[in-house]
């Protein structure tokens, strides 16, 4: 049994250390922002492009997950994405304009899906009781690798500061950028070599009449009573759902009766996940830091701290997810997170801008930009009114160059607050909407629709994070940051409210245990 118990953890730490790889390839682009913008001249939507680009190809890519995980089998997906990012990451190193870039960060995006897969994989070889630990250890990959990306990005820019031999050597001061986004290539490369020492999905072999193969699998995870008991289960779920297998089918059967609970819980999460900003904050740190009236260094160094509450709370999930259930984590981390944007909406409306005399004098002493004294002593009240008022004396390209550090020498804020809320917001997902999301995909749906609904939601997911990445610069510009957390804030409320009343708790249950729990099919029409 010590064996079989290894073989389920060795399986299920491959598959998910592809969140780590998800993690690296959407944080690094953070610390590029600044450097991508100067050097192509970006916009604030060409901007968003380039770090939603891997938001808008996910969205092609689960278009076809369902259809290719129920074809080929979990395992030979999963081979396809980690291909897809190693690709991606070289080709974005190598970028020599916006337009490649763009293409090979959305390329990078098709690879996205490793987060729904692996979600399915894990869900589908874990025994009932370590599931929900098994399938968290995805979000523990993506919360280190997003640490990892902050601190490779801190170190890559302390050292292209430095004055060392070997910086201009290897040419770090001018292509700093490439360096940060190089670091991706190595672990890619590392999980796609690991990923053919994992056996396919015992439940993808039984849909294949593949029995005697996927028996064998099991009795890899578990001893061979338990195997047979597995094996009955699984036959008796896909033959009260008859011969409704392929796609086009399997998709309807999200809106039958039986399956219409859980499809609301899958769509709830995969709307509130996204929409309360989380990537906002994780895709764009450095410069959500700036606005708090941070400098560029102390910034990227406030990331690191960003992805190390990471790690700890959802190292909490893990470890209470099975003890406590899904539920009480959710609930109360929802509350939690609202309360958390909360604060920095008040943080925000609070400020105020203005420049000193002082302030004005340190930056033209650095900069040479005498007309920014036309706004000395001017007192803005949003940061929407300061930055316009920034480009129109110095215009829209130096406001850009600049706007972490004026907004540091400028900004009159209560920045303990905001870092209060952002941090409480951080912790609270981790530790609740995060990691669960992913436990409840795998085991609220059928085994004849996961290959199916498990993408669909996830493609859900995908559009709202889409949006929230593609329009946050274009939003910070116009709406202000106050509007922004006002809005994420609310909509963490209507999320709280929705999951508060329908969903239940399903620890130490067989995904057929919890089809039974969910099934709203009318008793007469069961009958």
């Amino acid at each position: 049994m010590i064996n079989q118990g290894k073989s389920v953890f060795f399986c299920a730490i491959v598959v998910a250390f592809g969140g780590f790889v998800f993690g690296l390839d959407a944080a690094l682009i953070s610390g590029t922002v600044k450097f991508v913008s100067e050097e192509f001249a970006l916009s604030d939507l060409q901007v968003g492009m380039v770090v939603s680009s891997p938001g808008f190809g996910v969205l092609f890519a689960l278009l076809v997950t369902g259809w290719f995980c129920n074809k080929y089998g979990r395992r030979q997906t999963l081979l396809v994405i980690a291909f897809l990012y190693v690709f991606s990451a070289v080709a974005s190193v190598l970028s020599t304009s916006f337009e490649m870039l763009v293409a090979a960060r959305f390329l990078g995006g098709l690879a996205f899906t490793s987060l729904s897969v692996a979600a399915m994989y894990i869900g589908e070889i874990a025994p009932p009781k370590l599931r929900g630990k098994l399938v968290t250890m995805i979000q523990i990959n993506i919360v280190i690798g997003l640490s990892a990306a902050y601190f490779a990005n801190y170190l890559i820019l302390q050292a292209s500061q430095s004055d060392s031999q070997w910086v201009t050597s290897i040419g770090l001061d001018i292509y700093t950028w490439r360096y940060m986004l190089g670091v991706e290539i190595v672990p890619a490369v590392l999980w796609f070599a690991l990923l053919f020492f994992v056996p396919r999905s015992p439940r993808w072999l039984f849909m294949q009449d593949r029995m005697k193969e996927a028996r064998q699998v099991l009795c890899h995870f578990m001893v061979e009573a338990d195997a047979d008991k597995e094996m009955n289960l699984i036959r008796k779920s896909i033959e009260e759902d008859g011969a409704k297998t392929t796609s086009v089918e399997a998709f309807k059967m999200l809106f039958s009766p039986r399956i219409r609970r859980a499809s609301l819980i899958g769509l709830t999460f995969a709307l509130v996940q996204q929409v309360t900003g989380i990537n906002a904050i994780m895709f764009y740190a450095p410069t959500v830091f700036e606005q708090v009236g941070m400098g560029t260094d102390a910034a990227f160094f406030q990331a690191i701290i960003v992805g190390l509450v990471s790690v700890v709370f959802t190292i909490a999930a893990v470890v209470l997810v099975d003890r406590l259930g899904r539920r009480p984590l959710v609930i109360a981390g929802l509350a939690t997170a609202t309360i958390s944007l909360s604060l920095c909406y008040l943080g925000f409306e609070q400020a105020t801008y203005v420049l000193t005399t002082e302030s004005i004098s340190q930056f033209v002493s650095e900069h040479g930009l005498t007309a920014i004294s036309q706004l000395q002593g001017i007192v803005y009240h949003s940061d929407i009114e300061f930055k316009q008022a920034l480009e129109s004396v110095i215009g829209l390209e130096e406001s850009r160059k600049h706007s972490g550090q004026l907004l540091q020498l400028s900004s009159n804020l209560n920045g303990t607050l905001i870092l209060a809320g952002i941090m409480g917001f951080i912790a609270s997902f981790h530790f609740s909407i995060g990691p669960i999301m992913w436990v409840l995909f795998s085991e609220i749906f059928p085994t004849v629709v996961r290959g199916i609904a498990i993408p669909v939601f996830a493609f859900i997911a995908s559009v709202v994070s889409y949006l929230v990445q593609q329009f946050f610069p274009w939003q910070l510009t116009h709406m202000g940051a106050a509007n922004i957390f006002l809005f994420y804030a609310v909509c963490g409320v209507v999320g709280f409210i929705v999951l508060f009343k329908i969903m239940p708790e399903t620890k130490n249950k067989s995904i057929e245990e919890i089809e039974e729990q969910l099934d709203s099919t009318p008793a007469t029409a069961k009958a």
